[in-house]
C-alpha cells in the first residue's frame, strides 16, 4: 500500500469512525479461565412435585436420583495481527504514522469489532427462543413486547435485560405509530451505547454487519453469556532485528459461551429470509 508522503497532504489524519464494545452489556465473566483452556460448569435439576400421601412407605412420592449436567467450555478464538512502520515513512509522514496511534487504531476497528460480531453470533446460535417473521413499522413495537412476555414467562427479570437492535430495526420501531417511548433517557445512560429504554429495557443500536443475517433484535440477560477474554497483549517493537522502524503485534485470546441453564434468559427476532 502507498505511504501518503507529508508534502502533499495535511498533517491531521482523517480517521474512520469506530466505536467503543458494544458487547459488554450481553455478555459476563463469571467464570475463571486462568491458567486452563477448559472449564466444565456443572448444573442440577430439579424434582418433580407430588401430591403428598398419608399412607404408606413413599409418602413424600417414589425417590429419584438427582444427576449433574456438565457443560464443557472451552476457548477456540486464538487471533494475532502484525505490521512494521519504517522509521524512513515515519519521518517523511511528519511522524502520522505513529506506532501508538496505529496500534490504538488497530484495536478500535479491528479488535473490538471483531469480539462484539463473534458474542453475537454465539448469542444468537445458542437463542433459547428464535422469531422469524416479516416486520414493518406496524408491528415493530408489538414484536418487541412478545419478545418481553415470552423472558417474563421464562422468569427472566426483564428490567436487568438489554436489547441489542438493528439500525433497521431501530428505525421501525421509531416510525411505530404504536410505540410509546419510556422517555428519552435524559437521565445518565448506565451502558455504553445506550439511545434509550423500551419497558425498562435497554436498547443499544448496533450496526447490522455485527449481528447475524436478517436480525433484527435480541433481548439478553448478561447472566446468560460468559464471555472470557484470557490474553490481551499487545506489543511495539523499536528496531527489531531486520526493521529500521517497529514492528507492532497483537494476540486476543477470547471466546463466548452460552449457559445451557440461562439460554432462556435470550430470545432473537429475525426477519424472515426474502
Amino acid at each position: 500500500m502507498a505511504i501518503n508522503y507529508a508534502s502533499k497532504y495535511a498533517q491531521k489524519i482523517d480517521e474512520r469512525f469506530s466505536r467503543e464494545a458494544l458487547s459488554s452489556a450481553a455478555v459476563n465473566s463469571d467464570y475463571d479461565f486462568a491458567g486452563v483452556k477448559t472449564v466444565n460448569v456443572y448444573s442440577v435439576p430439579t424434582a418433580e412435585m407430588n401430591d403428598y400421601s398419608r399412607t404408606g412407605a413413599n409418602r413424600y412420592g417414589t425417590p429419584s436420583e438427582i444427576e449433574n449436567n456438565v457443560q464443557e467450555m472451552e476457548m477456540k478464538k486464538d487471533r494475532s495481527f502484525t505490521f512494521t512502520i519504517d522509521r524512513g515513512s515515519f519521518n517523511d509522514t511528519q511522524m502520522a504514522n505513529a506506532a501508538g496511534a496505529a496500534l490504538q487504531r488497530q484495536i478500535r476497528e479491528m479488535v473490538v469489532p471483531e469480539i462484539d460480531t463473534y458474542r453475537f453470533k454465539v448469542i444468537c446460535d445458542s437463542a433459547g427462543t428464535t422469531k422469524t417473521e416479516t416486520l414493518t413499522k406496524s408491528d415493530a413495537y408489538d414484536a418487541f413486547l412478545t419478545a418481553a412476555a415470552a423472558l417474563i414467562d421464562a422468569n427472566v427479570p426483564v428490567t436487568e435485560c438489554a436489547a441489542f437492535v438493528s439500525s433497521g430495526y431501530y428505525k421501525l420501531i421509531k416510525e411505530d405509530a404504536s410505540f410509546i417511548r419510556s422517555g428519552d433517557m435524559a437521565q445518565q445512560m448506565l451502558v455504553k451505547g445506550q439511545v434509550g429504554m423500551i419497558d425498562g429495557i435497554a436498547v443499544i443500536v448496533v450496526p447490522s454487519a455485527y449481528l447475524p443475517e436478517n436480525v433484527n433484535f435480541i433481548i439478553t440477560h448478561k447472566s446468560a453469556t460468559t464471555a472470557p477474554v484470557k490474553l490481551s497483549e499487545y506489543k511495539i517493537h523499536d528496531n527489531p532485528p531486520g526493521i529500521n522502524g517497529w514492528l507492532i503485534e497483537g494476540r486476543v485470546y477470547y471466546d463466548a459461551f452460552v449457559l445451557g441453564e440461562k439460554a432462556d434468559a435470550i430470545y432473537v427476532h429475525k426477519n424472515a429470509a426474502a
